[in-house]
């Protein structure tokens, strides 16, 4: 291109021809050391600020938003049994599980709060007795079915039905459950309950899967470990160990869901035995998230590559007690005192490095904003052991105690006895022979039944017969150096007289008293925070005069081995309550056995009424003073020692975002209630 200046008479020619190498050369020849120094640190300054103001003008323009991708695994102490929304709900794992692969007409959100899940609408009708329910359409079951409302109503009547024995089926007795449409359900009461809606949350069962099912084969299906759901995550795989244990259960995201998509791909559950095991695993980077019943952050300490979320849970540790196994645990002075006898704050001192608060009602009143009750147990060692006194319990001597087979550590502590008289107690005064009849002869019977070898007949009439006459002479024969050789007799004569009543009432007469240890076993899941507590308890109530036995027993057998059965003295245990509290299945008489989880077998007529009242009553004001007078009776009775209030930590792998909206859950399981909205990818994209 030309450039000609008319006026001045001269013309010049641009060239855009980048410099040669030789010309390059050439420049380079001609700058001394401090030149060429100088020309390539503004060279290199130059192409950094280009870069800079490059990356800035992306990032200002841009901003991250999670992807897609990404593997998650959750570490739990525990196996899985029932994944089966209408038998989970006596296990965290398997609840947890639940939550990930089953939906329900509604949901928790991260707040706590009751929405719509499966459920495009609902209405409350008649006063709150009928509440119709609307499914969303277009919703199918993992394997391609689709859900309607067949399938609610398959469920529920399924948790109803008593041969099937599901924990939650307290909370459906008295409702009729009926279809109204293919994606229409209508649930009828008897009376308003006002809780009622967080019984919707109840996750749904396909019923082409269970529905040809027998309730004695319904827990043994294959389908209760290999799940079919219509949650955010399905059945992948599992793993298991040679002894049958389950190793890690894996899920994959479900690109089918009626909702959110997750971003994360798959989501795995590994499964360890104990805390410490899982610890040591979260440590060496093996999983990325947990939870610790035991919420001590300087377990992690080691590892700074975990976030803690401390998230409010309305649930709380107690020991319960069972008098129905124990003679000690049904006197009500015992109860008292243990209560009185418990420092809490030194629990949750040693036990929880202070991560807690202690709790002395099952109501939670702190947290659910009702009155503290009027009775407390403050901790109070000598009230404690004034109580034992008056319940007769006294400090045995070191002799007698060593008699009773205990340790002479223990009895050097001083543990209680108690002597019970017996105004009735039965005793053989009488000469009996051939003819005799009455009360008498029954007894001589009972107690020579007691050996087939002596007594094969075992015939109770309370007349004394041939066979009650051959029976006495093998008896006078097998015990003849006490019965017959003082006499210098050789064979029995079948009549009982002084010799022989002496020997009966020796192995069958009812002592005239009846000693009563001051002990009891607790049984105790084999987490470490569980085991430590127990062991304060234990070091409390020596104090006392108590012989506390320890049952430490592995955390998957617990349900099935002594809660289900109710095979414990005492037991120490965690219950959780909903958004709305309802203490029904904890503490209503009806709930004493399985699948109730009245794990105290508390009974107490006023207590069931005012249980059944917090059914029907809607007005705020009207349950709050139920509530109050309820706690009241039930602190009272002491039916528990309800101990503290651990701070629930969740802890996750730094890099997995979208967590923080987590304010508070109704249960463990419900942390993964917003499971769509975690991510641990991330991309950037145009503002």
């Amino acid at each position: 291109m030309f450039f000609q200046d008319r006026k001045l008479g001269f013309s010049f020619k641009l060239v855009s021809k980048w410099p040669s190498r030789s010309q390059w050369k050439g420049f380079f020849n001609v700058l001394n050391n401090r030149e060429k120094i100088l020309f390539f640190s503004f060279l290199v300054l130059s192409l950094g600020s280009a870069i800079f103001l490059g990356f800035s003008f992306y990032y200002s323009n841009t901003e991250s938003q999670p992807a897609e991708g990404g593997k998650y695994i959750e570490g739990v102490v525990g196996q899985p049994h029932f994944l089966n929304p209408a038998l989970a709900a006596a296990n965290d794992v398997d609840r947890d599980l639940v939550e990930l692969i089953f939906s329900g007409l509604m949901k928790y959100n991260s707040a706590g709060e009751v929405i719509p899940d499966l459920a495009k609408e609902y209405k409350v009708l008649d006063e709150g007795r009928v509440y119709e329910f609307y499914l969303k359409e277009n919703v199918f079951w993992h394997d391609g079915a689709p859900l309607l409302a067949d399938d609610v109503v398959f469920t529920i009547k399924t948790i109803q039905n008593s041969d099937y024995k599901s924990p939650v089926q307290a909370n459906w007795l008295g409702i009729d459950v009926e279809k109204i449409s293919d994606y229409g359900v209508r649930f009828t009461l008897k009376k308003p309950y006002s809780a009622f809606i967080e019984n919707t949350t109840q996750k749904i069962l396909p019923k082409h899967i269970f529905n040809e099912v027998s309730p004695e084969n319904f827990p043994f299906l294959v389908y209760n470990l290999k799940p079919v759901g219509s949650g955010p995550f399905k059945f992948k795989n599992l793993t298991q160990e040679k002894n049958g244990n389950i190793k890690a259960l894996n899920l994959v995201r479900n690109l089918s869901y009626f909702g959110k998509t997750p971003f994360i791909k798959e989501f795995s559950f590994y499964f360890f035995e104990t805390e410490k095991e899982l610890v040591k695993s979260a440590e060496a980077g093996k999983v990325n998230g947990f939870a610790l019943i035991w919420p001590n952050k300087n377990n992690l300490v080691r590892n700074k590559n975990f976030l803690s979320y401390e998230i409010l849970l309305p649930r709380y540790f107690a020991v319960f007690f069972n008098p129905s196994n124990s003679k000690v645990l049904a006197e009500k002075e015992v109860r008292q005192a243990l209560n009185f006898g418990t420092n809490k704050q030194d629990i949750i001192n040693k036990a929880l490095s202070e991560q807690g608060r202690t709790v002395d009602s099952p109501l939670l009143p702190d947290v659910f904003g009702f009155d503290d009750p009027t009775v407390i147990y403050e901790f109070n060692p000598e009230k404690a052991k004034e109580l034992l006194e008056i319940a007769g319990f006294k400090i045995m001597d070191l002799n007698t105690c060593l008699t009773e087979n205990e340790s002479e550590e223990k009895c050097k502590a001083g543990l209680r006895q108690k002597v019970i008289e017996k105004k009735n107690a039965f005793k053989f005064t009488s000469n009996l022979k051939t003819g005799s009849q009455g009360d008498e002869v029954k007894e001589l019977q009972k107690c020579l039944a007691k050996d087939p070898d002596v007594y094969p007949e075992q015939e109770i009439s309370g007349y004394f017969g041939e066979t009650t006459k051959k029976a006495v002479i093998k008896f006078q024969e097998k015990y003849s150096k006490e019965i017959l050789e003082p006499s210098g007799l050789t064979k029995g004569t079948g009549e009982v007289k002084t010799a022989t009543r002496a020997k009966l009432n020796e192995l069958c007469a009812e002592s005239p008293i009846e000693k009563m240890l001051l002990k009891f076993s607790l049984v105790v899941p084999n987490q470490s925070s569980l085991v430590e507590v127990a062991n304060v308890l234990e070091k409390q109530w020596q104090v006392l005069g108590v012989d506390l036995e320890i049952k430490i027993i592995p955390t998957s057998e617990i349900a099935s081995d002594f809660i289900k059965p109710r095979d414990y003295d005492s037991l120490l245990f965690g219950e959780v309550l909903g958004s709305l509290p309802d203490p029904f299945p904890f503490w209503h008489s009806f709930q004493k056995k399985d699948p109730g989880l009245n794990l105290a077998s508390y009974e107490n007529k006023k207590a069931d009424a005012l249980l059944e009242d917090l059914l029907e009553i809607q007005d705020p004001k009207k349950r709050k003073k139920k509530y109050e007078e309820l706690q009241n009776i039930l602190i009272q009775d002491a039916p528990a020692v309800f101990l503290y209030r651990p701070n629930y930590v969740y802890l996750a792998s730094n890099y997995v975002k979208g967590l923080n909206n987590i304010q508070r859950i109704t249960e463990p399981a419900k942390r993964f209630s917003e499971i769509e909205n975690w991510y641990i990818t991330t991309k950037r994209v145009w503002k």
